[in-house]
């Protein structure tokens, strides 16, 4: 009940978030091309951020079906309902359309060997995206982002799990031994990448990886957690064959282009992140005892 109470609380952080903003909220469902396309020519966008998507590579293992309907089509839909509007279209990709490092560091062009559905259909919408650009002009820029950790989350991310778990007294479930790595990126640095690139020119039609850009052992995540809470359990499973082997996404071409150097905050941020986490299911347990009351 508590993470049910909690996830709804983040959410609606988020719309007050937008609200506060004067952002307007147009409900539709991105599976529907003609709703999306009226929207479109209502609107006329300048630039789209495409977060429509399935974000948790085992979901889409598990259900490859909801993933291509909620991944893919809603992908092909905003292409479509953008390419006559031509705005900056701006897509969320992943680390794991590199598949396995072949290195400590990786750059936007290593090789990518995907393994699973998610990376293998982040990827085939990397290549839709620029088939748009080369048939229809389409000016787009695809981020890479890495282990992502920071207030409001609820995608099931390693730094909130490890959390979650943590604050409820539950065992942590590492997959394999903890000495894989990952660049654990604060959600601050990636949202100020994607500020860079809608105000700077040099960031069209290119590829980022919008990261720390220095991985750190699971373990190392782990030992931080611990600093904040006593006697943390852990559960040690056999390592999933589908999960591949990442270290450092390298940022060079980012601070080159688009200058994301500035404010680029390092894995301290996770403390922030655990204040926030632990103020918030204070405020639920505390809701919960009034009830009783």
């Amino acid at each position: 009940i508590n993470k049910i109470k909690i996830y709804n609380n983040f959410l609606n952080e988020r719309l007050k978030l937008l609200k506060k903003n004067k952002i307007n909220i147009i409900k539709a469902d991105a599976k529907n091309l003609d709703k999306l396309k009226r929207i479109f020519l209502k609107i006329k966008p300048h630039v789209v951020i495409h977060l429509a998507a399935v974000s948790h590579a085992d979901r889409s293992n598990k259900n490859p079906n909801h993933t291509f309907e909620n991944s893919v089509l809603t992908l092909k839909n905003s292409l479509e309902s953008s390419r006559k509007i031509n705005p900056h279209f701006i897509f969320f990709s992943s680390s794991m359309v590199y598949g396995d490092f072949k290195s400590k560091s990786v750059n936007e062009n290593a090789k990518c060997n995907p393994k699973g559905i998610y990376g293998t259909l982040k990827y085939c919408s990397e290549l839709m995206i620029k088939s748009y650009n080369e048939v229809f002009g389409l000016k787009y820029t695809i981020v890479r982002p890495s282990a992502l950790y920071g207030e409001r989350c609820i995608s099931s991310r390693v730094g909130q799990i490890f959390l979650e778990k943590s604050i409820k007294n539950e065992a942590i479930t590492i997959n394999g031994d903890g000495t894989d790595k990952l660049d654990f990126t604060c959600i601050d640095d990636l949202m100020y990448g994607v500020y860079k690139i809608i105000i700077t020119k040099k960031s069209l039609n290119q590829i980022f990886n919008i990261t720390y850009g220095h991985s750190r052992k699971i373990s190392e995540m782990l030992n931080l957690v611990r600093k904040n809470f006593k006697d943390v359990k852990v559960n040690y499973i056999k390592r999933d064959k589908l999960v591949p082997r990442r270290g450092t996404l390298s940022n060079a071409k980012a601070k080159k282009l688009i200058s994301i150097e500035k404010d680029h905050r390092c894995l301290a941020a996770l403390e922030e992140f655990r204040e926030f986490y632990g103020e918030q299911f204070e405020v639920i347990n505390d809701d919960a005892l009034k009830i009783n009351e």
